[in-house]
């Protein structure tokens, strides 16, 4: 049974994909809404049968939040990333949650899922969206093969010290178990469940995951309530106001604090150095021995009003000689629809800090032939080329794959032609700072955090914080991030 599902699973995607961009409008053409009061009138979900390991693999993050005080605020960053059922409006109601139960922390959440990109698209949009912004938690959820899926959970795990909650698939039909059903269905369904509740175990124990289990509380909303699958629903995949109340109950219980839970897997992943007792001063600089691909520096509690400012190095290099910490941001949209236009953009020789502009220099209606040509704002006019050929620009900092252009599907979705001389815009940020200058402290109880340099190779480095001018910094803390050591599949 296993065998036959997986070797369905590939063509059942493509179908449900299919059908995510066709539906995929409704979702994507109504704005984004705080939670609805209406969540109120709807009856919640029978208590967990076993609650007693929720939160077991997040607790990093969770007591972050839960020893935040009005004196220490901890800086906490959440990341919701996926695909339309991600972009609904459940996710703004775990938001509000958390908010609300961890008033003194200092919250960043944002949400970049993508409407309709299944795991083979999304793994590419992730080196724009996710890895750079370094999550404490990934809330994650995308349909697909499994093993792009795999292979993001394996990055995550590779590239950052982020905790992972990613919860099973909803329920969108039911078989009746006659001969009445749909076999395309049952196959969908069975490809589904197992993925649910055979596949994504496993990942979650092999990678150290948090699982939210959904598949089975859904059905029991619908037993408990006398509902079918369709009443959850806004169209075939969908959720509607109640499907997001469920789904945003399920996810939230399962965020939860609990300091019995063993921290061997977490406390060393993210390590603080206290600048006087962990690490000092010498010979007029600050030297810390570390292991792993970030470290920040965290200002003092208060300063003078001087401004203070030190060179940093890396194994005795500034951290911009080291090309693998830039980051490109995620590509312009498309006309018509929220997709970047360009779905990865990377780079062959090393990148300067500058905006980027792609322009259409003659293009056919349905946008599956054209020509570009490519600019940057430092680096100026970097060359020309047709639509189905790789490009790589004259500097090398600018690599295109044919196949990671998506006019011609955003156009193919929205039927809204793209005209010539339409452009396409990014930016290469800094993930690190050459010269550190200490922020002015105004509220003592949050972290004045800076990141000296983050995507670093995995390893040893050396760093050092070296004043300006003679004396020492008004620096607090040194925090180092050292990713698990997950072998690359």
């Amino acid at each position: 049974m296993t065998s036959t599902i997986r070797q369905f699973s590939r063509r059942h995607w493509l179908k449900l994909c299919l059908s995510f961009v066709v539906l995929i409008l409704v979702v994507l053409s109504v704005p984004m809404l705080r939670a609805s009061d209406k969540t109120a009138d709807y009856p919640p979900p029978a208590p967990a049968k076993d609650d007693s390991y929720f939160g077991a693999n997040i607790q990093r993050t969770m007591t972050l939040l839960a020893t935040s005080t009005p004196k220490h605020r901890h800086r906490v960053r959440i990341l919701f990333y996926g695909q339309s059922i991600t972009k609904q409006e459940w996710w703004l109601e775990v938001e509000k949650d958390l908010r609300q139960r961890f008033p003194n922390a200092d919250l960043q959440i944002e949400n970049r899922a993508i409407g309709g990109f299944a795991s083979p698209v999304l793994i590419r949009t992730a080196e724009h969206d996710l890895y750079p912004f370094y999550p404490d938690l990934l809330i994650f959820h995308v349909y697909g093969p499994e093993p792009e899926y795999e292979s993001i959970i394996a990055n995550v795990r590779r590239r950052t010290t982020s905790e992972i909650a990613f919860h099973s698939d909803h329920i969108t039909w039911l078989p009746t178990g006659t001969f009445l059903d749909d076999k395309e269905k049952v196959n969908g369904y069975q490809w589904h469940d197992s993925h649910s509740t055979e596949w994504l175990p496993q990942i979650a124990q092999k990678y150290g995951s948090e699982l939210i289990e959904i598949r089975e509380p859904w059905k029991q909303y619908l037993k408990d309530n006398w509902l079918k699958p369709k009443d959850l629903l806004s169209d075939d995949a969908h959720l509607n106001d109640r499907g997001n109340f469920l789904l945003g109950s399920l996810v939230k219980r399962q965020l939860r604090y609990n300091p019995k839970f063993p921290t061997d897997s977490w406390k060393d992943l993210v390590k603080t150095y206290v600048v006087g007792k962990d690490v000092k001063w010498k010979n007029g600089k600050l030297v810390l021995e570390f292991e792993g691909n970030r470290v920040d520096v965290i200002a003092a509690k208060s300063t003078d009003s001087k401004s203070h400012q030190g060179r940093i190095l890396i194994d005795g290099k500034p951290p911009s000689q080291f090309p693998e910490l830039y980051t490109i941001t995620r590509p312009s949209q498309a006309i018509g629809v929220d997709w970047p236009a360009i779905i990865q953009v990377s780079w062959e020789k090393p990148l300067i800090i500058e905006d980027w502009t792609a322009r259409i220099t003659e293009i056919n209606e349905d946008a599956s032939q054209f020509k570009f040509e490519v600019r940057g704002s430092k680096t100026g006019f970097d060359g020309s080329e047709v639509s189905d050929r790789k490009f790589v620009s004259n500097s090398g900092r600018v690599v295109i794959e044919p196949d990671n252009w998506w006019l011609k599907n955003s156009y193919e979705y929205s039927r809204q032609p793209i005209p010539k001389g339409f452009e396409v815009k990014w930016q290469v940020l800094p993930m690190f700072v050459d010269e550190y200058v200490v922020p002015k402290v105004e509220d003592s109880s949050q972290e004045y955090l800076t990141t000296l340099a983050q995507n670093l190779s995995n390893a040893k480095h050396t760093l050092e914080i070296i004043p300006n001018e003679k004396g020492i910094l008004p620096i607090q803390s040194i925090r180092v991030y050292r990713p698990p050591l997950v072998a690359k599949e």
